[in-house]
């Protein structure tokens, strides 16, 4: 994968639709020191039509609520979603109407979509404009028009990824896509062709470079002592998880979960970062054969898989991968296993609206890699940014609960519970409501189209009901790389709820995640995660170190240190990834890579893989857990020889 060429991409692709967009706006009269309405449009004076007034109308209201630079931002970041998710899909060949929308079957910048315009059978689509366009040869013009029919019809497959486009989006559509050095073109021509088949990677890579210069400027006023809202967290934060991290954790903890249960050597050997247990004495074996026929019973549709943090979704997509090796070992067809996944198995947050729109579009790519007639199946998900409750009004409550007492306190909980959730995000523990109550009733609503709630209001509601209920929810696999970020950079409303909620882990997010999902998983059952490494040592983490260490088993740990991900240079991440049951299994030997003294990404990755197939080497090491506890602060000092732990054992350091 060229990497270069597409942070190169996207960090173009982010200026220009911002000054494009912000052009089209000033077109309109619209800028940062103007918002006022015009019924013309200012270069040409050609009067708007009564469409492009509605719409002129409600971006001028958007701005009133955001501010004109987060209106911007917001427009074009949603039209670069749009523009990659369609080039994606071309390359794959998963476009329902199999018309290529940017290129020909040669792959080069002349759009099938102009060719077959009189073909084509989008709803609402008006054919005498589009003969008109065509005998005028307004070929820029047709294709802003079928763009959006496009984008519009896919809103049937693709609800999350292409909402209707009929508002200020479609007015601030930028012109001149199809000229040379255009982000169509340069989207075409610089990032090869091949690297669009690899799957959530291209789509993480390019979400991160895209908010790299944002990023940048977060940090930046961090210096200047501005502390990071809730709206700057997410590119604050997001970091994409190489790919060997995320198959190290998966396979140690759904693959590990269903071979204990289900031993297959067939799909032990599709794990390359399955590590092998070590040795254990016979009353740990013992121990753990109970725990092994519990697993015994599972079947593939009851095991819940969740990513708090999901970002684009390289997690779940693997996860995805593991769980069709797992349906398929059970004798499960492909096409079956792919509805069931996604209904049953798959979970994920995030309270990044962008990273949402992407991780539900990966894990609907990768059900059409497996099933290409996914699209058309109608099948439900339980991927979600998580929204806030606090824009409900008073009104709307009463017509959702219509004077039933009970479903009105059981509402009011969760939008009380729910008001501040871009802040806390998947570290808000949701109890006490009764969901099933609350979706009965928007069965009702969805069946009853008499009432005075519109659909975007039921599905506002519905949101929230879903959302609420993954966040009560218990999970037997938990995977994911959470953010990180101290409590000191972080505003005031975080840094209480921290100290409020989490007592022995906030000083950092990512500490607090830990906790979090300790509390997410189920007992026996997995939780992995890749994070810094200081709540192994830190004097302050050691109230959490004792929690973890009482409530769980360390299976496996890679002691990553510095340069886990390419991107960041320097000392100042440190990682470690591991792989907690969460139940304690006194003496069971837990397996420790120690990748520390390598400097590249790359170099950890081979070492991780060689410590897997050998026997033995110098930086792989075996321990009891208990150990940790005989020394002062209980570190994870899992390379401490025998001959230390007894001296610290007998009072004796």
């Amino acid at each position: 994968m060229d990497k270069n060429a597409i942070r190169k991409f996207a960090t173009f692709a982010r200026s220009e639709l911002i000054q494009k967009v912000s052009q089209k706006a000033l077109e309109f009269g619209i800028s940062e020191e103007n918002t006022s309405f015009t019924d013309k449009k200012v270069f040409t004076d050609e009067p708007l039509t009564n469409t492009e007034k509605t719409q002129l109308q409600a971006l001028i209201k958007k701005i009133e609520e955001q501010g004109y630079n987060q209106v911007i931002e917001e427009v074009a970041y949603t039209w670069f979603n749009r523009f990659i998710a369609l080039r994606f899909m071309e390359v794959n060949g998963y476009l329902p109407s199999h018309i290529r929308v940017f290129t020909d079957e040669c792959d080069n910048l002349n759009p099938e979509i102009l060719q077959e315009a009189i073909n084509l059978q989008f709803e609402n689509m008006d054919f005498e404009k589009v003969y008109e366009l065509k005998e005028k040869s307004s070929d820029e013009e047709l294709f802003k028009y079928l763009l959006i029919l496009q984008c519009n019809d896919l809103n049937q497959y693709l609800p999350e990824m292409f909402q209707k486009i009929n508002d200020y989006t479609e007015l601030l559509l930028p012109d001149n896509l199809l000229r040379k050095d255009s982000i169509i073109d340069k989207m075409i021509t610089e990032i090869p062709n091949e690297d669009w088949t690899e799957q959530v990677e291209i789509i993480g890579w390019l979400y991160q470079y895209y908010n790299e210069e944002l990023k940048d400027k977060v940090f930046s006023d961090l210096k200047k002592n501005k502390k990071i809202t809730k709206e700057k967290i997410p590119a604050a934060t997001q970091l994409f998880t190489p790919d060997w991290i995320v198959r190290y954790m998966v396979d140690n903890s759904l693959g590990r979960l269903w071979l204990e249960g289900h031993p297959s050597s067939e799909l032990k050997s599709k794990l390359e970062y399955f590590i092998e247990e070590s040795d254990q004495e016979d009353d740990v074996k013992n121990q753990l054969n109970k725990i092994r026929a519990e697993y015994s019973k599972l079947i593939p549709q009851e095991i819940k898989c969740i990513d708090p943090c999901m970002g684009s979704g390289h997690v779940l997509s693997y996860l995805f991968d593991v769980l069709v090796m797992i349906y398929e070992s059970y004798g499960i067809q492909k096409r079956e296993a792919v509805a069931s996944i996604i209904q049953n198995n798959l979970y994920g947050l995030d309270i990044d609206d962008r990273a949402g729109q992407l991780s539900y579009f990966s894990i609907m790519m990768k059900a059409c890699q497996y099933d290409k007639r996914f699209l058309s199946r109608g099948i439900n998900h339980n991927i979600y940014s998580i929204k806030e409750s606090k824009n409900l009004s008073p009104l709307l409550i009463k017509i959702f609960t219509d004077g039933d007492n009970e479903l009105e306190n059981n509402l009011n909980k969760l939008i009380d519970q729910l008001k501040d959730a871009k802040q806390y995000g998947s570290l808000i523990t949701v109890n006490s409501v009764n969901f099933e109550l609350l979706k009965n009733r928007l069965n009702e609503l969805e069946n009853n189209r008499d009432i005075l709630l519109s659909e975007q209001t039921i599905n506002e509601f519905e949101g929230l009901i879903n959302i609420g209920e993954i966040l009560s929810g218990k999970y037997d696999i938990v995977v994911t790389n959470p953010p990180y970020m101290g409590t000191s950079n972080a505003n005031g409303k975080l840094s209480e709820f921290l100290k409020k909620n989490y007592g022995v882990s906030k000083n950092d997010l990512f500490a607090a995640f830990i906790e979090r999902c300790i509390m997410f998983s189920k007992n026996k059952c997995y939780y992995s995660m890749i994070t810094q490494h200081s709540w192994m040592f830190l004097t302050s983490y050691e109230k959490l170190r004792n929690k973890l260490l009482e409530s769980s088993t360390i299976i496996c740990m890679a002691h990553l240190g510095t340069r886990a991900f390419e991107e960041i240079g320097g000392e100042v991440v440190q990682t470690t990834i591991f792989v907690n049951r969460k139940s304690k299994t006194p003496s069971y030997k837990s397996s420790f890579i120690k990748l520390t003294n390598y400097n590249t990404s790359l170099e950890k990755k081979q070492k991780v893989l060689e410590a897997i197939k050998s026997d033995s080497c110098d930086y792989f090491y075996e321990t009891d857990q208990s150990n940790f506890e005989k020394i002062p602060g209980s570190p994870i000092a899992y390379w401490a020889s025998d001959n230390v732990i007894k001296a610290f054992d007998n009072g004796k350091p």
